[in-house]
């Protein structure tokens, strides 16, 4: 059959394809919103710690190596080894000379690391009687490396969620923290001022400064230049005291003042600025080079370490390798450092004479942060640096030796003993938090800390922490503050209260932080661009008004003629792919500077390009990423988005919405200006929140503070922490370290040492698209309880919540509280060990050891109560002494049983058994202790709004207000508590989780979400609520439960997401009457777990002083602490004592009992009177 030309013609693709809908813009921002969770595929959230992490296992690792490949004997210079190459293995643990490999879960439960072996391939020296010869060794072990969890390194890199949970892992569990000795810590990211970057300052007296931190990989140190008195000075921590800056110039060869004054600027302001500093240097009788270097030479500091003075002398070593140590010196060619000094001198005047010049420190732009990738790298460098200096002390030792009968081999004395530096420092450091490295002169404390498991958004919150380089006892208002430039980068939320307020900072929900590019080809690139070269450029040149000056990462490249073109050049190259995707490229106007970064630590984040107000973004892209046949990265490589720093974002003009870009029929000149001077387009306004913030419904709706608390209280609610939270399977189970890699078969799960878990968990009827994209829906925190906004009784004022008993019988709020004790059978240094014997089922104690198996340990499933003996244990009564051989008898052994502590008149239950041996064979038994618990008065509750409150009353369910449709509330909250809080939010949430309820599907309320559809409007949810027969404002008709007469106002009803906080009453519940004292002062100890006393400090005898309660005062500070009597000498009125074979009292000064008072004393001021003799103080 044959098709004419008009059947073709209907066949044709264009007929079905409207290709005008296709190119058209999007019509709301609403389409945009998939790129979101494509972003978080690739980039985002605990990427950044992978990312970083993956850097230096393949890279970074390689290149401290590499720069330290090379080392020999200082005796015998011949006698070398070089590294030819370093890998990272597979995370494994040597047992028995064999290598098994692990998983983190295994680590987890037998309290090991989760580390992979370092190899290092050499070529090195041997030989013997004179003979030497050069051998290649491969796969040489030198340490243990810590693997960050879902690294590229790590077991579960790439696995899916049926193989994850296989080896025992959720598959929610974002990773990006290490296992240390079975506990799980995050390397917090670390906020740092910018390296090799001109800053602009002021010290506490008011003189301008210019200070650079250099950094390369050889050397860091900090330069600063200071104006003082009008005179400018070099401080350098080499130098004695401070330098005139002219002779430190005149040091590197520019001997000419005239060239000093040109490379400044022209301006008669900055050549009378300059004036002072020439003519201290000519009083100084300095005016060539080698003048300078002899005055810079005397004042060295004469220090013990360091390299040892070259022919050249100290000070021309200082100049080139320390002074601005990242700008590099050729054949001892000062002139680019000649230049930057210039630079800095420049910028100085300038800020002396505008103070706008001067830069803000605490600008996020003047930030870096660091990454565990980074610091990991520091640590490394220092631990290898230290184990080659330690084996070229035990290779020259061996040399020295006049008579050597054992062969000689350089490669047995890289790692020497067992326990090498490597493995130690790595895992010590992890696991105390203090980053100590002199080398660097790093004593930081507190860099790691443990991953709390309260709730699952609490360890994601962790991972996405800022640590800040201030210490919070400074109170400083500048850097608490909330910052312009932190808009889309980092959470304006989420930030504790009190003293660290401000200063700990959180990520945003698509900020991703860069890490280091390759400089070369960038370099190559300027040049080619037009650049011209410092070297070609005299003094004069440097900073003449028709040109730019082009700074690359803090080193300056040249000048440029036409910046604006060559930073549009630079951008379509980065466009279009040519150079990486996180260079940024920033023209800044006020310092005639393009600046050009490709360093890591940058916090950057992705948007969409419009060109003349015009997304490039069209529907037929978002389709194909939806059909599965576009990615993220895709988008970056074809132009339609890019990541700006935020340096870059000065340089741009972006749009909330696409709608504010486009253009509309009456707008004026003003709006088409701003429309067609529009560069991007934010993908959604909600991703400037956090993890954290995003939990929040209608945030935008509230107070401020009251997001920030909610912040804080989302991360102690209670709910599920992860699908491996608990073991469906087997509760009994003994495993050595060979038997540990069939523990993922059993189902054996967390052991954590405190875990909060909620019975019921619900998702939230009101939701975010930042629950969804975390995953919090999955595993929340929080149930969805019918609210009655009300005043019912007096329980509850202050916040005070009124709770429903049936409620609560259902299983609201209930939770169940996990806690882990650990009992240990040690071997001692003598052979003996400690043994557990089979229980007496008769006799007095009996009745304590009820939970006890035959074997002695506590059996699963018993209720254990306070006192019971949940290990019967007996210890050697020796374990120092000789080695013993033969067996002990039962008089060698003392009872050591461990007694359970918990609250009284609860019942818990040992829920799991788990036996396992340590490191050092030792048997180590782990229970967990399962309590369930309801809530009762005084138990703390929040709702997603900071409005927190514990609750004051539980009520029967008979005498609670009920609706028409016979609905009971679960708990009544105070109206008070809406009007001076300004959450609007909570009632937004209160109409749209009502409405969600009655049609069945749930509603949206995230951040700004309005417009573009991420959120329900209040019109449509009352709409809704008409329709379903509520009324418009969730109002509804009560009736008493106490008289059934309907009460005489409406009552505001519906579902509010209330979360249980870990702060229970149980907890917390503390008295005694009478107890332990403290040995030394007789009173009573302190704290709840000593079950010490309640004291009555200072403050409160002021009051009771004030009051006139003298007897009060006698009775809390005396009788009810330490009362003691004592015999006071009426003579000399020192104390004496009671003579029990003379049947009296006597004086120990007197020698006689003739006048001899007794009285009342508290024993510690009985101890104070002693002492004061002793101190020579007696009156």
């Amino acid at each position: 059959m044959r098709l004419d030309q008009e059947d073709l013609d209907l066949t044709n693709d264009d007929n079905f394809i409207d290709k005008e809908k296709l190119s058209a813009p999007i019509k709301s921002t609403a389409d945009k919103f998939q790129l979101v969770p494509e972003f978080l595929k690739v980039r985002g959230l605990v990427k950044q710690h992978l990312d970083s992490f993956n850097y230096f296992i393949n890279v970074g690792i390689k290149k401290i190596v590499h720069a330290n490949c090379r080392i020999a004997s200082v005796t015998d210079p011949s006698i070398y080894l070089r590294f030819r190459n370093v890998i990272v293995g597979e995370p494994s643990i040597m047992n028995i000379n064999i290598s098994e490999q692990i998983n983190p879960h295994m680590c987890r439960l037998a309290d090991m690391t989760y580390a992979a072996p370092i190899y290092v391939n050499i070529e090195y020296v041997h030989g013997s009687h004179g003979k030497k010869a050069t051998s290649v060794k491969d796969n040489v072990f030198i340490g243990r490396m810590p693997i960050m969890l879902r690294s590229c390194r790590c077991v579960l890199h790439g696995k899916d969620e049926e193989e994850l949970a296989r080896l025992g892992e959720c598959p929610l569990d974002p990773g990006g923290y290490f296992v240390i000795k079975g506990t799980e810590k995050v390397l917090l990211i670390q906020e740092q001022l910018s390296k090799n970057r001109i800053i602009i300052d002021s010290d506490k007296k008011g003189n301008i400064n210019a200070s650079v931190t250099s950094s390369t990989e050889m050397t860091k140190s900090k330069t600063v230049i200071q104006m003082e008195k009008e005179k400018i000075y070099l401080f350098l921590h080499q130098f004695v005291k401070k330098i005139p800056i002219v002779i430190v110039l005149k040091a590197m060869g520019m001997e000419s003042d005239q060239e000093i004054v040109q490379m400044v600027g022209r301006d008669p302001r900055f050549s009378a600025s300059l004036l002072p500093s020439i003519e201290e240097c000519v009083s100084e009788g300095v005016n060539t080079q080698k003048q300078a270097l002899d005055y810079l030479e005397a004042k060295v500091k004469k220090t013990s370490y360091g390299p040892p003075p070259e022919k050249d002398g100290r000070a021309l070593y200082i100049l080139r390798d320390l002074f601005l140590a990242h700008v590099p010196v050729r054949d001892n060619n000062f002139r680019q450092k000649c230049f930057y000094v210039g630079v800095m001198l420049r910028r100085m005047i300038e800020a002396m004479l505008n103070k706008d010049a001067m830069d803000d420190k605490d600008y996020v732009g003047n930030k870096r942060l660091e990454l565990s990738g980074q610091l990991m790298s520091l640590l490394f460098e220092d631990l290898f640096k230290t184990m080659l200096s330690e084996a070229i002390k035990k290779v020259d030792a061996i040399l020295l030796k006049p008579s050597r009968a054992s062969r000689f081999d350089f490669s047995q004395y890289l790692t020497g003993e067992r326990h090498n530096s490597i493995s130690f420092g790595l895992e010590r450091t992890l696991s105390t938090g203090n980053f100590d490295i002199k080398r660097f002169r790093m004593h930081r404390k507190g860099m790691t800390q443990v991953l709390t498991r309260l709730s699952f958004i609490g360890s994601l919150g962790f991972i996405t922490k800022i640590s800040p380089q201030f210490e919070k006892s400074r109170k400083v208002s500048g850097p608490r503050s909330l910052q312009p430039s932190q808009w889309g980068m980092l959470c304006p939320c989420d930030t504790p209260e009190g003293e660290s307020c401000g200063l700990v900072k959180n990520l945003a929900l698509m900020t991703h932080v860069t890490t280091d590019e390759e400089e070369g080809p960038l370099v190559a690139m300027c040049y080619k661009l037009g650049v011209t070269d410092l070297e070609v450029l005299s003094a004069e040149e440097l900073h003449t008004p028709d040109s730019f000056l082009v700074i690359l990462n803090g080193l300056i490249l040249g000048k440029h003629r036409r910046p604006q073109y060559f930073a549009n050049s630079l951008r379509r190259l980065r466009r279009a792919g040519k150079i990486g995707e996180f260079v940024s490229v920033f023209t800044n106007e006020k310092q005639h500077c393009v600046y050009v970064a490709s360093d890591g630590g940058r916090v950057c984040r992705p948007l969409v390009i419009a060109d003349k107000g015009i997304s490039r973004v069209k529907q037929h892209h978002m389709k194909e990423l939806q059909d599965g046949v576009r990615t993220f990265d895709d988008f970056i490589r074809d132009g339609l988005i890019e990541y700006l720093d935020v340096n870059e974002e000065n340089n741009a003009l972006i749009a909330l919405y696409e709608s504010e870009a486009t253009t509309e029929l009456d707008e004026g000149a003003e709006a088409a200006k701003i429309r067609a001077d529009t560069t991007h387009i934010e993908i959604e306004p909600f991703t400037i929140l956090g993890v954290v913030a995003g939990l929040i419904p209608y945030p935008h709706h509230n107070q401020s503070p009251r997001n920030t608390y909610q912040c804080a209280m989302g991360k102690q609610a209670m709910g599920n922490i992860a699908y491996n939270q608990a073991s469906p399977f087997i509760p009994f189970i003994s495993f050595t370290l060979r038997q540990i890699l069939l523990l993922s078969s059993f189902g054996l799960n967390r052991m954590d040492t405190l875990l909060y878990l909620l019975v019921y968990p619900q998702r939230p009827l009101l939701t975010t698209r930042t629950i969804e994209l975390v995953g919090y829906d999955k595993l929340g925190a929080g149930q969805n309880a019918t609210v009655a906004v009300m005043s019912n009784s007096g329980y509850d004022i202050e916040d005070a919540i009124v709770m429903n008993k049936s409620s609560l019988d259902r299983g609201f709020g209930r939770c169940i509280v996990m806690k882990k004790i650990v009992a240990m059978c040690q071997k001692y240094e003598n052979g003996t060990v400690d043994r557990i014997l089979m229980p007496q089922r008769t006799g007095p104690d009996a009745e304590k050891m009820q939970i006890l198996d035959d074997d002695g340990i506590a059996s699963p499933g018993e209720i254990i109560r306070p006192n019971d003996v949940y290990i019967y244990k007996q210890i050697p009564v020796c374990t120092t002494r000789d080695k013993i051989t033969s067996p002990l008898s039962d008089s060698q052994y003392r009872p050591a049983r461990e007694y359970f502590k918990g609250p009284e008149g609860e019942t818990q239950v040992v829920d799991r058994v788990a036996l396992c041996s340590d490191k050092s064979g030792s048997l180590c038994i782990k229970y967990i202790i399962r309590h369930t618990r309801r809530p009762e008065l005084g138990d703390k509750f929040s709702s997603r709004h900071g409005q927190k409150g514990v609750c004051g009353t539980i009520i029967q369910q008979e005498d609670f207000p009920f609706s028409e449709l016979g609905i009971c509330p679960d708990l009544i909250m105070n109206p008070h508590g809406f009007p001076s809080r300004m959450t609007v939010g909570k009632m937004i949430e209160l109409l749209g989780s009502k409405a969600g309820v009655s049609c069945g599907r749930f509603h949206y309320g995230s951040a700004f979400g309005e417009r573009s559809g991420h959120a329900d409007k209040v019109e449509t949810i009352s709409k809704t609520l008409v329709d379903k027969g509520f009324s418009y404002s969730g109002k509804d008709l009560l009736y008493s439960g106490l008289s059934g007469e309907p009460l005489e106002a409406y009552i505001f009803m519906g579902p509010i997401y209330y979360q249980k906080l870990k702060h229970m009453v149980l907890d917390k519940m503390h008295a005694r009457g009478s107890g332990p004292r403290v040995m030394m002062t007789r009173q009573p100890t302190e704290g709840k777990s000593k079950n010490g006393g309640l004291r009555v400090g200072e403050m409160e005898r002021d009051c009771l002083i004030a009051y006139g309660a003298s007897m009060l005062i006698y009775e809390r500070l005396m009788i009810s602490s330490d009362p003691f009597e004592v015999q006071v000498c009426r003579a000399c009125g020192l104390l004496g004592y009671y003579n029990y074979k003379l049947k009296k009292a006597v004086c120990s000064t007197c020698k006689n009992g003739d006048n001899i008072a007794t009285m009342k004393l508290p024993y510690a001021c009985k101890l104070l009177f002693q002492v004061k003799p002793l101190i020579h103080c007696s009156n």
